[in-house]
């Protein structure tokens, strides 16, 4: 049995590092992606060993030797078999950003937006409102819907919103 960290590691974990071990752990053309910290530190020495091999690469060659030292740390810190999902750090995708910056900008809510109040929020309109001024597409309703429960199963209703907006 694993015992997971009681805080949520994947707040310690900045933003570069964490997108690589979601893009690792999570990519489709592996046969067997990474499922700890040490097994993404070997990918990404592997990978940082091929010269040359623009294809595959995910990191800028200036990013490389930062984000092994930040991987090193988290090793150190959290042990070499410590799974690498617990660092990928949760982000809403862009429309459902849309949807929390325009919750967090909106009066009616007396504080910031939880995942519950933003779900009920969409439902009330929030999303048709967007919608109508072409902030969001009409195709992508029952997408963001599907992926606000989602973030609620994971995190709860609790869960402040805010934090999940993805600036790109």
């Amino acid at each position: 049995m694993t015992i997971r960290p009681s805080i949520d590691v994947a707040t310690r974990v900045s933003p570069a590092l964490s997108a690589v071990i979601d893009r690792l752990v999570n990519d489709p053309d592996r046969e067997q992606p990474p499922q700890t910290l040490a097994e993404v530190r070997g990918v990404l020495l592997e990978r940082s060993a091929r010269v040359g091999n623009r294809d595959i690469e995910y990191l800028h060659p200036q990013e490389d030797s930062s984000l092994l030292g930040e991987l090193d740390r988290l090793i150190e810190e959290y042990g070499r078999d410590a799974a690498a999902a617990d660092f990928v750090a949760a982000r809403a995708s862009e429309g459902l950003s849309r949807l929390i910056q325009a919750a967090l900008d909106d009066i009616r809510f007396p504080r910031a937006p939880t995942l519950g109040g933003l779900r009920k929020a969409m439902l009330s309109g929030l999303t048709a409102r967007l919608i109508g001024t072409g902030a969001l597409d009409e195709d992508d309703e029952g997408v963001l819907l599907g992926e606000i429960d989602e973030l609620i199963r994971e995190y709860g209703e609790d869960q402040p919103a805010e934090f999940l907006i993805r600036f790109e």
